[in-house]
């Protein structure tokens, strides 16, 4: 596999060292990867090779490493790609009461179940308290999709493992909704993707609050689904209304992602304000039972 991308190795906000280089990482029970052209944040003018091994094994979160080799390695002078201070950007869309999030389904009701000024008749004089109600459909907001969503038999949102909605290694894919609506497969390849958040920017959330977020909007093709499922990622979000194309009544992509417990996140937003890599995602929904699609707080972690 062959891949390029920046991860940080040290602090400070004038660094403009990087080094570029391949590597082999070889595996306790079996197999391996490979690394060309990689791009690394460093501190100074110089790292050795052992810091570079560990600095790659710790960012990819590997495990089982039983030797790391490197197999070249050019120091150069570049602007970093990564932000100096670790930090979070919300990706998610608020909820609102009225608010519409697919048109034809109801938007969610959310009221006082009780109110500060009827908890003063249940406490003690100062002591007043607001109990919220909410009456919503699962589809609201930026929200994610778990198997049971599509199939009968999936794992809903109770079965599917934490892990697999919080803190993943993330990408983002750009794909400019203004120089076409289908994304393809062709953007994600070459790409180190394995378990892998997988989160396509087309800008279509600038739309968002209006009727034109409802209309044609960006999607992906059923053979970037089948891509990303071969290559095994473990989560794919997009900003935009829907995943699929929504004219007609088909919905491969949905069927593709799903039926390969890879998990669906639709409704983001404020991915311009995420580098292309070197950050975690997360989007954790409530642990329900029988449901496939709740809202999540979705959300990158910087650094």
């Amino acid at each position: 596999m062959a891949a390029s991308y920046s991860v940080g190795v040290g602090d400070g906000a004038m660094m403009q060292k990087r080094v570029k280089l391949d590597f082999e990482i070889d595996f306790t029970n079996g197999g391996g990867i490979q690394g060309q052209d990689f791009r690394l944040d460093i501190a100074s003018d110089d790292i050795s090779d052992r810091d570079l091994a560990e600095a790659i094994v710790a960012d990819l979160r590997l495990l089982m490493v039983a030797e790391a080799h490197i197999l070249k390695k050019e120091i150069i002078a570049e602007p970093h790609k990564r932000p100096a201070d670790a930090g979070y950007v919300d990706l998610s869309h608020t909820i609102h009461d009225g608010l519409v999030t697919y048109r034809g389904l109801p938007a969610p009701v959310i009221c006082d179940y009780l109110s500060r000024e009827e908890s003063r008749t249940h406490y003690a004089p100062g002591t007043e308290f607001q109990i919220g109600k909410i009456e919503m459909i699962s589809n609201t907001g930026t929200y994610v999709d778990c198997p049971f969503h599509r199939y009968a038999e999936g794992k809903d949102l109770s079965e599917v493992d934490l892990q697999r909605f919080a803190d993943l290694p993330g990408i983002v894919i750009r794909a400019d909704y203004r120089e076409g609506l289908a994304v393809t497969a062709e953007p994600f390849k070459n790409r180190v993707l394995t378990d892998w958040a997988v989160l396509i920017h087309t800008g279509w959330a600038a739309h968002w609050g209006t009727e034109a977020y409802f209309g044609e909007h960006p999607f992906l093709t059923e053979d970037a689904a089948a891509y990303l499922r071969d290559s095994h990622v473990g989560l794919v979000g997009i900003d935009s209304m829907n995943i699929d194309d929504t004219r007609g009544g088909a919905r491969p992509v949905h069927s593709i992602l799903l039926g390969a417990e890879i998990l669906v996140v639709e409704h983001l937003c404020n991915l311009q304000n995420v580098p292309d890599q070197g950050f975690r995602f997360s989007a954790v929904p409530p642990k329900f039972k029988a449901v496939g699609t709740f809202p999540v707080r979705a959300f990158a972690r910087l650094g």
